[in-house]
């Protein structure tokens, strides 16, 4: 026996047995982990209107306690990811959420603006550690023919941690001050990082070393596009200030492409987004998250400042999107083989796009019913798209990339929620503008221009005005609720442009876009490119149907597939 089979021997025997039973408890720990990194970026909302009271911070500094945590995920995500497939996706699963517990002991301790800000920053940085890590954990684990079931399962656990952090912390708020969130994090963190330690690992086998140059330009691309489109709505498009944050990530992600071409080893292969599977599972994550901040922009205000509901009973509000989400979902194993990736993810598409197109026929007096319809018709698209955009991401990446495969899957929630809400936010505002001005010439100069800043200022004032605070809260309750239909077609008509341009280029049930699209290459020649091998219909990664000729073929191309030996004794190899 050679150094090499003895090496190869002592790895096998030290892997952890993966068994149903073990996959099933990965499973669950990695799917604890993404709700609770999911649910962080949402539950602070609810808790706003205290800390701003208890630290009068202002608005700005209310803007970044919720974004610096957005920011700091974003832009961290792939080298997060990249560090776990070097060192260890458990033990960058464990350390990210060590650093999320003790970065979120940071506000309970220094209870200012300035503190709660940058405790979510570093909390944004645990979590870069901590998301990747759990889908790269659980494609590293499944066989190629259980894949799909398991990523659908995490996908629909992640689409509903939005209603789960909103609801649980409306329910903390009710019974304790702002700073039980923050406990909450800290104990759920520690906890799931006791329990990841009994969970099996994998890493690149290849100890392929990290990227750090292309982890600081793409980090700084993504870093200055979000802060962009995060200044959107309170700035305005035409805003220096954005302009030169996208003018940065323009330069600086050209920069990262042409330094990652000439890498032998890239932090990310750019050749990948040639591949139609992978460059419309992108496509899809963008515009899904696009369209659940989006959605969700809009919603909350509707069902706190026009209907008057509290923190608790909106959160109930939006639950049944949480059960839209999460069917579709657990049924991907079964939808995405069956149909193909085109027709699922156009249809998705199309149903969201339909669910906010619907949204324009709401008025000031709709009921709860006439918004609970377009709400699930919307919802029930982005169930229908999540798991199977996922999917198409990691299996178009080797299973020792798949952290910085979930990496770009996560950057483009990333990205797509900064779009949705920058978006959302800015054609809100200016269409409310719009609509109230003309109907506020009998009121004092002074309420006219606080009044036409936002519907939550309207009502406030009204509140001080008596008889005519009825009259003013009629005007600015119209003129949101017309601005809100506006900017949902607007939202609708991107998403259909989205859905279009999905169709044309995603894959079907061959593995091949549209024939006019034909020329598109199959294939990339980097280093994320797996070695080709012959594929039956149970074990491909996204389901495809070969037709008998079509097998034939590949099977006289490409020769026999690797033996199972192997794949097991390469994929055993324990990381931290």
């Amino acid at each position: 026996m050679t150094l090499r089979d003895a090496t190869l021997a002592r790895v096998a025997q030290s892997a952890p047995p993966r068994t149903r039973n073990s996959r099933a408890w990965l499973l669950i720990v990695t799917c604890m982990c993404v709700l609770l990194v999911i649910s962080a970026m949402i539950a602070l909302n609810t808790a706003l209107g205290d800390i701003a009271r208890d630290t009068l911070a202002t608005q700005a500094q209310m803007t970044w306690i919720v974004d610096a945590y957005t920011l700091a995920l974003a832009c961290l995500l792939l080298l997060g990811g990249a560090l776990g497939d070097r060192y260890g996706r458990r033990g960058a699963l464990i350390v990210g959420l060590i650093i999320f517990a003790a970065s979120s002991l940071i506000p309970v301790c220094f209870d200012t603006p300035t503190g709660i800000i940058i405790g979510r920053a570093a909390t944004g940085a645990g979590a870069a550690l901590v998301m990747p890590a759990t889908l790269s954990l659980l494609t590293g684990a499944y066989p190629r023919s259980e894949r799909n079931k398991a990523v659908g399962v995490w996908a629909g656990v992640a689409g509903a941690g939005a209603m789960v952090g909103f609801l649980g912390a409306g329910l903390l708020l009710e019974v304790a001050t702002w700073r039980a969130v923050f406990w909450a994090f800290i104990i759920a963190a520690l906890a799931l990082a006791l329990a990841a330690t009994s969970i099996t690992t994998s890493r690149d086998d290849n100890s392929t070393p990290i990227d750090w140059a292309g982890g600081l330009l793409i980090g700084a691309a993504l870093a200055a596009l979000v802060l962009g489109l995060v200044e959107v709505p309170t700035r305005g498009w035409t805003d220096s200030l954005v302009w030169g944050c996208f003018g940065a990530s323009s330069a600086t992600a050209s920069l990262f492409i042409a330094v990652e071409m000439r890498r032998s080893h890239p932090l990310l292969d750019v050749r990948l987004f040639r591949q139609p599977d992978f460059a419309a599972g992108v496509v899809t994550v963008i515009f899904l998250f696009f369209t659940t901040f989006g959605y969700f922009f809009l919603a909350m205000q509707h069902f706190q400042l026009v209907m008057g509901y509290g923190a608790i009973k909106t959160a109930f509000a939006t639950a049944p999107m949480a059960l839209c989400v999460l069917i579709p979902g657990l049924l991907t194993y079964r939808t995405l083989p069956r149909f193909g990736l085109r027709l699922v993810l156009t249809t998705g598409l199309v149903l969201m796009s339909a669910g906010l197109w619907w949204m324009r026929y709401l008025a000031v007096d709709a009921s709860y019913w006439d918004l609970l319809w377009p709400m699930l018709v919307m919802s029930s698209g982005v169930g229908v798209c999540t798991a199977p955009a996922t999917s198409a991401i990691t299996a178009a990446v080797p299973d020792e990339k798949q952290g910085v495969a979930s990496a770009i899957n996560d950057a483009g929630r990333e990205v797509g929620a900064a779009i949705g809400i920058a978006i959302a936010g800015s054609v809100l505002a200016a269409q409310y503008a719009r609509v109230i001005t003309p109907n506020l010439a009998d009121f004092p100069q002074a309420i006219r221009g606080q009044a036409a800043e936002s519907l939550a200022r309207a009502l406030s004032i009204a509140e001080t005005l008596g008889s005519a605070g009825s009259r003013l809260e009629l005007l600015a309750k119209m003129a949101f609720v017309q601005a809100m239909t506006t900017t949902a077609t607007v939202l609708a008509v991107t998403i259909a442009i989205g859905a279009l341009l999905v169709a044309v280029w995603a894959p079907g049930r061959d593995g091949a876009p549209l024939k006019f699209n034909s020329r598109a290459r199959k294939s990339t020649a980097g280093r994320h490119r797996a070695p080709p091998r012959r594929r039956r219909r149970s074990d491909h990664p996204l389901g495809r149907t070969l037709s008998r000729s079509a097998a034939d073929k590949s099977r006289t191309a490409e020769g026999p597939a690797p033996s199972e030996h192997a794949g097991q004794v390469r994929g055993g190899r324990v990381g931290l």
